[in-house]
């Protein structure tokens, strides 16, 4: 590793980076991706040419040659500032030489560092800033791909779903739901779902694992997660529209169950990946709450018929807030994987227990009832989808030695013991809780049980290697569209914030035939389906569009090709592109 003097580091504002080529490029890092290097030809170098052209590039290096020259930039940077609050106002010239000849090396103990943060921040504020922020909009607005022009088709397109969505919500004629109670149709389209599952059944076998090794055994991938999600959604909107009011146990699982998978799908996302970036952020909170938030708003309908979706954000927000301190733990204070894990999930539990458990919880009741109950239902929830997600990978091991290609005895044993223990934990959950009929009874215990039901289904939906390669295609294609379809059952396939039945069909009122109000469902089943995936489209098309804006502002765009820029005679401009595993340098514009 070359050491920081024969490197040359320069930090040119709060985070934008220029390396002076060295004198030995095979000794650079070869992991590091997108640098653009100046190779000064004279004395003095423009710093205005410098800055524009680092603008325009991905310069974020890995995180340990960050740390390994940390005192290297600090140098610097506040060298460099210093000249440029000298410089005449007309020209903002500066010499690096002297800039390296009068810095001095500054020690991790040095007090210059305790400003040292107070002095990058208020650079975000700086005439340089703003300039460069200003560019990473103009290259925004002129991206062929998640651009300006992308984001205002996808509002245009949003602002007409809100106008069919509004049209649905007060349509007439239409009857009370209350009216519509059903619940022998209920168990009929759940028939219909289960033929069609059956007929969209796909099975696709587990690829070799690295080096041509035995097939792994992947429990809840993508694909069994949407169908799982299919399903459940399917129940849940049509137990409100049947009014079928036994299945409440059941449904309160599913949901919990939803709120479960946020906080287990995230906390494997953050434990892989480590991306706590604000970009991440963004996406996510664009992802969940961007359209509901405008249904809300244009047809002034209260939050809390969306109840779902700020128990989701709450979720992803504990769950990145827990994962970040598990990252400080390990990478400030040199813990271990599990101790550092455990450590984090364990201080999250306990600020749920000294909020939920405590009189703190009636904070929630300055914003409604209803949060303060919806909330108080899933507390635990997202905490025990982390929990399970801190054991998957253990649980992963498991599966594998239980159902993989090696024994197939004890894959036959494995099989049918698992299965038992997953009838087991659903039968323990149905009998001391799930039979209760007084909602209100068996609400306060729910937080605590509603795991059983779950863990019970994933150990009966995994129990053979066969079945975890399974999956629906329609099941999987509903639980793609699961926030859609959740915020406009209330206006389109139902309608007065749900609490009407539409009639379509004529004949399908509350005292019309069995038939024809079967037809007027999957009529208004059909414009109601079509119009959530159009949102779910145009959403994410919304979201994408977000997050290369933050990028471009922030200056973390990753750079897929080289692009010329023009030099003046003094200066020559080297652009590289290092790849993993090579020094030499791909393409060079001169």
């Amino acid at each position: 590793m070359p050491d920081q003097t024969h490197l040359g580091i320069f930090t040119y504002d709060y985070k934008y980076v220029v390396q002076v080529r060295p004198e030995d490029p095979a000794r650079c890092p070869q992991k590091i991706k997108n640098v653009v290097s100046a190779q000064v030809t004279s004395e003095r170098v423009s710093l205005s040419k410098m800055s524009f052209v680092t603008s325009r590039y991905d310069l974020t290096l890995v995180t340990y040659f960050n740390r390994l020259y940390s005192a290297s930039t600090r140098i610097i940077w506040t060298s460099i500032r210093r000249l440029s609050l000298a410089s005449d106002s007309n020209s903002i010239t500066n010499n690096l030489s002297f800039a390296m000849a009068t810095a001095k090396p500054i020690s991790e103990d040095d007090p210059q560092n305790k400003t040292y943060k107070r002095q990058r921040s208020s650079a975000l504020l700086s005439p340089t800033a703003i300039i460069m922020s200003l560019a990473g909009l103009k290259s925004w607005s002129a991206q062929d791909k998640n651009g300006l022009k992308d984001f205002c088709l996808a509002q245009a397109k949003v602002a007409a779903i809100l106008a069919v969505a509004h049209f649905g919500n007060v349509y007439e004629p239409a009857y009370p739901r209350n009216d519509n109670h059903a619940p022998v149709m209920f168990w009929v389209v759940n028939a219909i779902l289960l033929v069609v599952t059956v007929a969209t059944w796909s099975h696709k076998p587990s690829s070799p694992g690295r080096g041509g090794g035995p097939p792994r055994v992947i429990i809840l991938g993508r694909e069994q997660t949407e169908e799982w999600k299919g399903w459940m959604q399917w129940a849940f909107i049509f137990y409100h529209y049947y009014r079928v009011y036994y299945v409440y146990n059941e449904i309160r699982v599913f949901v919990s169950a939803y709120v479960w998978m946020t906080g287990f799908g995230n906390f494997l996302y953050f434990d892989k990946k480590a991306d706590f970036s604000i970009e991440r952020f963004v996406s996510m909170i664009l992802r969940i709450n961007y359209f509901p938030l405008l249904l809300s708003y244009f047809l002034t309908v209260p939050l809390e018929l969306y109840y779902v979706v700020p128990l989701h954000t709450t979720g992803f927000v504990v769950t990145m807030i827990s994962c970040y301190i598990g990252f400080l733990f390990e990478t400030k204070l040199g813990w271990g994987y599990w101790k550092s894990r455990t450590a984090a999930v364990g201080l999250s539990l306990l600020a749920h227990v000294l909020f939920y458990e405590t009189s703190a919880v009636n904070f929630l009741l300055l914003f409604s009832k209803e949060y303060h109950f919806r909330f108080q239902a899933d507390k635990y929830s997202a905490w025990m989808g982390m929990a399970c997600g801190l054991l998957w990978g253990k649980i992963g091991e498991y599966m594998q030695w239980a159902h993989g290609f090696e024994n197939d005895s004890r894959r036959r044993k494995a099989t049918i013991l698992q299965f038992l223990c997953g009838v087991l934990l659903i039968w323990i959950w149905y009998g001391l809780f799930g039979f209760m009929q007084d909602k209100y009874s068996y609400n306060p215990v729910h937080p605590y049980v509603f795991i059983l039901p779950v863990i019970g289904w994933l150990m009966i939906r995994n129990c053979s290697r066969y079945l975890t390669e399974c999956h629906s295609s329609v099941l999987e294609f509903l639980g793609r569209n699961t926030l859609e379809t959740y915020v406009l059952q209330f206006h389109l396939f139902m309608s007065h914030n749900v609490q009407y039945i539409p009639i379509v069909v004529p004949g399908s009122g509350p005292d019309g035939t069995p038939r024809m109000k079967f037809l007027n469902m999957v009529l208004c089943g059909s414009v109601f389906v079509t119009t959530a995936v159009w949102a779910r489209k145009n959403t994410v098309a919304t979201q994408l569009s977000v997050v290369d804006l933050v990028k471009n502002v922030r200056g973390t765009v990753n750079a897929s090709s080289t692009e010329v820029v023009t030099a003046t005679k003094d200066e020559t401009v080297e652009l590289t592109k290092m790849e993993s595993g090579m020094s030499d340098v791909d393409k060079t514009v001169k």
